[in-house]
């Protein structure tokens, strides 16, 4: 079986095609900058369009979803109620989810009947616990516009969990793991008997770690002082808090390669700031879980950056862990819950 994935960002499509058999990537290709001035594609659309693959060869389609919200706890075929339902939370993800729902539009001009499947960032969080996800607000915010804790990188903690369950020889359903997707973008996960009962993303992506250009957890009466005493407005808020903060925020740097070559006083501050904040959360993650299988360490900085694993591991606390690296591959993940969907509508 030959299974699509489709990752429709906000100005990027992200294309792979998987020989199912054999897990092999038959073809990946990349568009960006799309809909920006002066670029080659205007709309998601035409960037499929330039794709040069038999798509009437293509068995199913797999799409990531950004926000599930509450109405998608897993992946589910695609059909116009399920489109409607991505709509709807465009308020939860204004930026991915009006991408991601241009991505199956496009796509089904291209493959008509061919099953197209929603793969939600935020469906392996479906899991937490209600104390885990309502925030301390009155509690119409959650009633009534359903402010609470969903979490993300979902399909990656799903991908890497089900990955150490192999390497520690045990059944998912047995196994806790602390995972810790670190890139410009991350977070942290608490899995216990393979459910997710806790993670650092929140309402949305920004709660949490010091990301590249995230602030992470702060004290929410900052914004109001923001707002009241310096006069930001609301966008000028959103703006700072999401792309001018977190490690470039500190020392105007958010490529943690340089960061940790760098000498200047506040890539130093920056680096251990960031490195903090995970050991805070390792270890109430611990003190959740009791038992902890393995520590997991995925992403483009989790992956690849050895000075930075040592230095979170630096710990008396942390040194009875058992620490894996694992490679995430969230489309593979992406592609897998694409067949598992279909097989149970067969």
């Amino acid at each position: 079986m030959r299974i699509a994935v489709i990752n429709s960002g906000s100005s990027s499509l992200k294309f792979k095609l998987f020989d199912m058999d054999t897990k092999e990537v038959l073809d990946s290709e990349l568009r960006e900058h799309i809909g920006e001035d002066g670029a080659e594609y205007a709309t998601h659309k035409e960037a499929l369009e330039s794709i040069a693959v038999d798509f009437e060869s293509i068995d199913a389609v797999g799409h990531r979803v950004v926000h599930g919200g509450e109405s998608f706890s897993e992946s589910i075929l695609i059909d116009a109620r399920v489109e409607e339902g991505i709509e709807k939370l465009i308020p939860l993800a204004p930026l991915h989810n009006p991408a991601n729902l241009e991505g199956i539009k496009a796509l089904r001009e291209k493959i008509g009947n061919t099953p197209q499947v929603a793969v939600f960032d935020t469906a392996f969080h479906a899991s937490l616990p209600k104390e885990a996800y309502i925030y301390a607000l009155p509690y119409e915010m959650y009633e009534k516009h359903k402010v609470r804790r969903y979490g993300f990188h979902g399909t990656s903690h799903s991908f890497v969990m089900k990955v150490a369950a192999k390497k520690l020889q045990k059944d998912v359903s047995e196994i806790n793991l602390i995972t810790l997707h670190l890139g410009n973008g991350a977070s942290a996960c608490a899995i216990k008997n393979g459910k997710s009962i806790d993670t650092s993303m929140g309402f949305t992506p920004l709660e949490g770690l010091v990301m590249g250009s995230r602030s992470g957890d702060l004290d929410p009466a900052i914004l109001l002082f923001m707002q009241r005493e310096l006069m930001l407005s609301v966008d000028e808020v959103d703006t700072m808090l999401n792309k001018k903060s977190g490690l470039l925020g500190i020392c105007q740097e958010n490529d943690l390669r340089k960061i940790i070559k760098s000498e200047e006083k506040h890539a130093k501050l920056a680096l251990s700031i960031m490195i903090r904040r995970v050991q805070k959360y390792i270890g109430s993650y611990m003190a959740l879980l009791g038992n902890v299988d393995a520590l997991v360490f995925t992403g483009g900085i989790g992956e690849n950056s050895e000075y930075v694993r040592e230095k979170i591991l630096d710990s008396t606390l942390f040194q009875s862990l058992k620490v894996l690296v694992i490679q995430t591959d969230e489309e593979l993940e992406i592609a897998n819950q694409t067949l598992l969907t279909i097989e149970k509508k067969v």
